[in-house]
């Protein structure tokens, strides 16, 4: 998604549930969206006439939850006390177990697992783990995935990312939420992301509800998933490709100090067609890999991309609490 930081004026509140209860949703086997109109809960978009579904979110954080034990822990309300994977409760999510395929601590990519034909969904999921220094900037991580400039300096693959219907009014999306249940969000929207053909695959478009959601321990929860096929009216121009799929996607971000943090990135995707998984799986990987070693160097200082970020939002909390107090009666 294209996104600049006017989108990000959230700030964290108190969850008010805790991962146990997140987890004792009904599993995979209530769907994220509703096929039946009956069912649907809708909200307009800042698009004029443009009605979005909204997911179950209960479901969506449960099954982010029981594959990233960073964002429970952050979703419970234990990141601040407990401090990144050192005290995660990491066990596998429920009727599946991971494989551990490079683990390293020297590598910016310290740990990566997987599973298998995840939800025999006939692709599986991939857990990546780093451990960055740097501020705990969730909503600059974001940037990366969801900005399309940003997302040219790691993925070669990107021909576009754009948001493309906004959600109209936070506010209400909160309420839908839970108004703290799932932290505080602070950017929702449909997103539209389309892939150049490679030697590998011709090329993908996909279609996402996403969202950014902040707490009050200064973690951050990136997340994703693939809007229906009910849902393609919503895809923008005539030309249609090859549809991938994202059924999962997750990024928790969880300071472990005054200047590091851990980040947990899961992504299930099905990239379409009938190219086998062993050919894909690894272009992917080294893809998120690439990713984390863009936002170490970000977070690091290294280009000064962090500390432009640091100024503008600076300046723009400035404004929010200037005008804050010219409302004030």
């Amino acid at each position: 998604m294209k996104s600049s930081t006017s989108f990000f004026t959230g700030v964290g509140v108190v969850l008010a549930a805790s991962a146990s209860q997140i987890l004792s949703s009904s599993a995979f086997s209530t769907p994220v969206f509703q096929e039946s109109t009956t069912l649907r809960r809708t909200y307009p978009s800042r698009t004029d006439g443009v009605q979005i579904e909204l997911p179950d979110f209960d479901e969506l954080f449960y099954r982010i939850g029981s594959v990233s034990p960073l964002a429970r822990l952050a979703m419970d309300g234990r990141a601040m006390e407990k401090g990144g994977f050192a005290g995660i409760d990491d066990k596998d999510p429920p009727g599946s177990k991971w494989k551990l395929l490079e683990s390293n601590k020297r590598n910016v990519v310290h740990q990566i697992d997987k599973i298998d034909n995840f939800q025999n969904l006939q692709c599986p999921i991939v857990r990546f783990r780093s451990s960055l220094e740097g501020p705990c900037e969730g909503e600059k991580f974001a940037q990366f995935v969801m900005d399309l400039e940003q997302r040219k300096k790691w993925d070669m693959s990107i021909a576009d990312v754009d948001e493309i219907y906004p959600i109209y009014d936070l506010a209400t999306a909160n309420l839908a939420m839970g108004m703290g249940k799932f932290g505080d969000c602070v950017h929702m929207g449909v997103g539209y992301c389309q892939t150049k053909a490679n030697l590998v695959a011709t090329s993908r478009e996909q279609l996402i509800m996403a969202g950014v959601q902040n707490f009050e321990c200064g973690s951050t929860l990136i997340w994703g998933t693939e809007m229906e096929e009910w849902h393609n009216h919503l895809l923008p121009g005539e030309e249609r490709h090859v549809r991938a799929k994202s059924h999962v996607f997750s990024v928790a971000l969880v300071p472990t100090g005054p200047d590091t943090f851990d980040v947990e990135y899961i992504l299930q995707l099905d990239i379409g067609g009938k190219i086998p998984n062993f050919l894909t799986t690894p272009i992917m990987t080294e893809t998120v890999k690439c990713l984390f070693r863009h936002a170490r160097d970000v977070f690091s200082g290294k280009n000064g991309d962090l500390e432009k970020y640091l100024q503008e939002k600076q300046i723009k909390r400035a404004g929010l609490a200037e005008h804050s107090l010219l409302m004030t009666p």
